[in-house]
C-alpha cells in the first residue's frame, strides 16, 4: 500500500481511501441533477449555507455558501476579506441518453425507449450495458408545479448489439446510426407509459399527482472498480468528468483556513457546448463573484486581475493499441501525474503553466504537459468558455484516460489522487501578482 500524506476522517490518506470516496460520489451522480444533490448534501453536512438568486445576500466574513442554478450547476464559495479568488471549475454532466418526450416504440413483441444522444457518445461502447433512468422530473399537485430529483437505480434497459451470424461486417464497421442501433429495450409487453408509471410508483404518487414534464438520462448501472495485476487502473462510468469534480469538491471542503476567497464551481452542459444558462457559457460565474465582491465591499475589478482558475476536464491517455493517436513527447501516461493542456484552444500560458507546476511540486505530485496530436483536433476547455465572460488567469488540467465518452472509461488509481492534492495544495496557496513577478506562498 503506498501512502501518500494527509489524514481524512481519522484514517490515514492514501490513494485507496481516496478513491472510496470517489468511487462513491461516481455511484451517487448518475446526472447531472443527481450529481448536484450529492454535492449539496455534503456541502450541508459541512455546515454550508444554501442562497437563492432571487433572493437578497447577507454574506458574512468566514462563513461558507453555495448557490446552484436550475438544479444542475453549483458554486460554492468561503468568504474573506482577502483581494483574491482562487477558483476550480469542473462539469458535473456526461455523456448520455436523454428521454424523448413521447418515447414508447413496440414492435416484434419488444418495447422500446426512443431516446436521443446527449453529447459525443462513443457509440459501440454503449452496447450490451446495463441501464437505468435519473434525472428531474415535475409534477402537479394542488395547483402548484413541484419537482424533484430522482434515480430509479436497478437495471432497466439494454441496447442490444446485433450478433457477428447476422452483420458479418460487425468487426470492420462501426458506423452505428442512433436512431437505429441505439434504441434500448424496456420490456417485451406493450405498455402505454411505462416510464410514467415507474415514476409514480418511485414517489408514492396518488390521484393527487400529476406529472407534468421531466429531464431524464440513461446511465450506464456499472460499478467503478479496480483492475490490473496491482490494481494500477480503474475502470468505471462517468470518469468524465466526476474525477475532477470531486477532486475540486473533496480539497474545496477539506481546506479549512485559506488566504483567498476560494471558490468552487462544476457546471452543466459541458458536453452540449454549454451554451445553456446554468452552463460555463453563461453568466452564472461571473453574476456570482460580482454578488460576492459587492456584499463584501470588495473591488470586483481588483479581485478578478488578482485571481486564478483552474479548469479541470479529462483528455485522451496514449492508447496501449493506438499510441500514433497521441503526440510523440506531449503524451499524457496513466499514474504519471496530472496532465496539463497547452492546446491552442486552451487557457494555458507559460506563466499559469509554471504557476500550477510550483503548486505540484509544493504537493508533491507528479505532472506532464500535454498537447494533442497536430493532425487531431481537441475541444474548448471551461475556462475558455467561461472566459468569454470574466477575464481571469487561468489553466486548463486534468486527468489522462482511456475510452472517454463510453458507458465506462479507464484512469490511473493514483492519478485522482494527485489531482486532490494540488487541487489542496491551489485552495491553500496565496498567489501576489507583481509587476514583474508571482509570489506563492
Amino acid at each position: 500500500m503506498v501512502f501518500l500524506g494527509n489524514n481524512i476522517n481519522g484514517e490515514f490518506m492514501n490513494y485507496e481511501n481516496y478513491n472510496k470516496y470517489l468511487f462513491d460520489f461516481i455511484k451517487k451522480s448518475t446526472c447531472s441533477f443527481t450529481g448536484i444533490r450529492t454535492i449539496k448534501e455534503l456541502l450541508l453536512k459541512n455546515k454550508y449555507e444554501e442562497l437563492e438568486e432571487n433572493k437578497k445576500w447577507c454574506l458574512e466574513i468566514n462563513k461558507n455558501y453555495f448557490i446552484t442554478r436550475n438544479d444542475s450547476s453549483l458554486i460554492a464559495f468561503k468568504t474573506s476579506n482577502n483581494q483574491s479568488f482562487n477558483i476550480t471549475c469542473t462539469h458535473i454532466d456526461t455523456p448520455s441518453f436523454l428521454i424523448k418526450p413521447k418515447n414508447m416504440i413496440y414492435e416484434k413483441n419488444y418495447l422500446k425507449l426512443n431516446v436521443m444522444p446527449y453529447g459525443g457518445l462513443l457509440n459501440y461502447a454503449w452496447l450490451d450495458e446495463p441501464l437505468s433512468i435519473a434525472g428531474r422530473i415535475i409534477y402537479k399537485k394542488n395547483n402548484k408545479l413541484l419537482k424533484e430529483i430522482i434515480d430509479l437505480k436497478r437495471p432497466l434497459l439494454c441496447i442490444p448489439s446485433v450478433a457477428i451470424h447476422q452483420n458479418a461486417n460487425a468487426n470492420e464497421n462501426l458506423n452505428l446510426n442512433n436512431q437505429i442501433d441505439m434504441i434500448p429495450i424496456i420490456a417485451l409487453k406493450e405498455h402505454k407509459e411505462p416510464i410514467k408509471d415507474l415514476i409514480k410508483k418511485e414517489l408514492n404518487f396518488t390521484s393527487k399527482e400529476e406529472l407534468c414534464d421531466y429531464d431524464l438520462f440513461l446511465y450506464s448501472t456499472s460499478i467503478p472498480q479496480y483492475f490490473g495485476v496491482n490494481n494500477e487502473m480503474i475502470l468505471s462510468p462517468r470518469i468524465d468528468d466526476l474525477t475532477c469534480t470531486f477532486g475540486a469538491l473533496k480539497s474545496f471542503i477539506d481546506v479549512k483556513e485559506a488566504n483567498n476567497i476560494s471558490i468552487f464551481c462544476t457546471f452543466n452542459s459541458e458536453e452540449i457546448g454549454s451554451l445553456t444558462k446554468e452552463g460555463a457559457d453563461s453568466s452564472f460565474l461571473m453574476d456570482t463573484l460580482k454578488r460576492i465582491a459587492a456584499d463584501l465591499n470588495l473591488d470586483i475589478s481588483i479581485l478578478i486581475s488578482n485571481s486564478t482558475i483552474l479548469s479541470a476536464d479529462n483528455t485522451h491517455a496514449t492508447h496501449p493499441n493506438h499510441p500514433n493517436n497521441s503526440d510523440i513527447n506531449n503524451e499524457a501516461l496513466l499514474n504519471k501525474g496530472i496532465v496539463i493542456s497547452k492546446d491552442n484552444s486552451s487557457t494555458t500560458d507559460s506563466i499559469t503553466s509554471s504557476l500550477f507546476k510550483e503548486i505540484c511540486k509544493k504537493a508533491k505530485v507528479p505532472f506532464q504537459d500535454f498537447v494533442t496530436k497536430n493532425d487531431m483536433t481537441s475541444g474548448s476547455t471551461l475556462s475558455g468558455i467561461s472566459l468569454r465572460h470574466v477575464s481571469i488567469d487561468s489553466i486548463d488540467i486534468g486527468l489522462g484516460q482511456l475510452a472517454m465518452h463510453g458507458s465506462k472509461e479507464i484512469i490511473g488509481s493514483l492519478d485522482a489522487y494527485y489531482l486532490y492534492l494540488a487541487f489542496k495544495k491551489f485552495y491553500e496557496s496565496s498567489i501576489i501578482k507583481e509587476k514583474d513577478r508571482i509570489i506563492l506562498k
